[in-house]
């Protein structure tokens, strides 16, 4: 038996609220977050006379 044979017509909108709403948080998230949450925002580093410095 298939979940649509099993939900109402109600149970089925409700459904399709809860998942269209959760998609529209996920797409909120700006340029900005993607850099930080990919790692383009960390700090590089490189060796210069044997010790480790950051590059600006």
């Amino acid at each position: 038996m298939k979940m649509r044979d099993v939900l109402s017509a109600d149970t089925k909108q409700q459904l399709k609220e809860v998942l269209s709403s959760s998609t529209k948080a996920e797409e909120s998230l700006t340029r900005r977050d993607w850099e930080e949450i990919m790692g383009t925002k960390r700090d590089t580093f490189r060796r210069v006379g044997g010790r480790i410095q950051r590059v600006k």
